[in-house]
């Protein structure tokens, strides 16, 4: 009669088995963890608003960066700086991010919120990333002439200016060479198409290369 394996040695090689399984999962998990994170809050301009799955300039950002680093997106369309402040504490005590992009303030202008109120939600973001020893990087926007200019240039102008108190890292324009092509935007004349995201990456690009550097993220130009 032919014996088989012991029920013990059977249940030790089950355990080791599940053992490994779980140490093959785990690996690419502890991997991730040990590269730097990059955390972008933003609204529907970093949120890709109707645009497919992986088109946006987010996306297009992480892709470049080849899993040197990984790349967080916290943007909500709609968002406004209010928004993003009250939500940011968390965010970046959870994910502890080497770099943050915030992109933020948009929808401040759009609804002609006080300039004011949206510096302080910026400031507040800025001085919790460089509290936690992160880099931060101001992704600016403007709004339409049609709001008049005294509101626009002071609402352009918080960007400027935390800039400089903070000494942060500036994007003046994130649609730099898209907001006046109206083949980039979609027909809402607020949204960049697909074909605006590599353009906005682009923008991004050189103000975010030294910080990546700094960070020791590789990346190619």
């Amino acid at each position: 009669m032919k014996r088989g394996i012991p029920s013990r040695w059977r249940m030790a090689s089950m355990v080791t088995a599940g053992a490994l399984a779980l140490v093959i999962v785990a690996l690419p998990q502890a991997v991730a963890e040990e590269r730097p994170t990059l955390l972008v809050m933003g609204d529907s301009l970093s949120a890709a608003y109707g645009l497919e799955q992986g088109q946006g300039w987010v996306t297009l950002l992480e892709q470049r960066l080849a899993e040197q680093a990984v790349v967080i997106n916290s943007s909500i369309s709609g968002e406004t700086s209010g928004g993003g402040a009250e939500r940011f504490a968390e965010i970046i005590k959870t994910r502890e991010p080497a770099i943050v992009l915030l992109e933020l303030g948009g929808n401040d202008g759009l609804r002609g919120l006080p300039p004011t109120q949206m510096r302080a939600n910026l400031a507040g973001m800025i001085e919790q990333s460089q509290a936690l020893d992160a880099e931060v990087l101001l992704l600016g926007i403007d709004i339409p002439p049609n709001y008049g200019q005294a509101y626009r240039d002071a609402f352009t102008s918080v960007y400027h200016s935390l800039a400089e108190e903070y000494d942060v890292a500036l994007v003046p324009f994130l649609l730099e060479g898209v907001a006046l092509n109206r083949e980039l935007m979609q027909s809402d004349g607020i949204h960049p198409t697909a074909d605006a995201q590599p353009i906005i990456l682009d923008n991004v690009w050189p103000a975010l290369a030294p910080l990546l550097d700094e960070a020791g993220i590789a990346f190619e130009e």
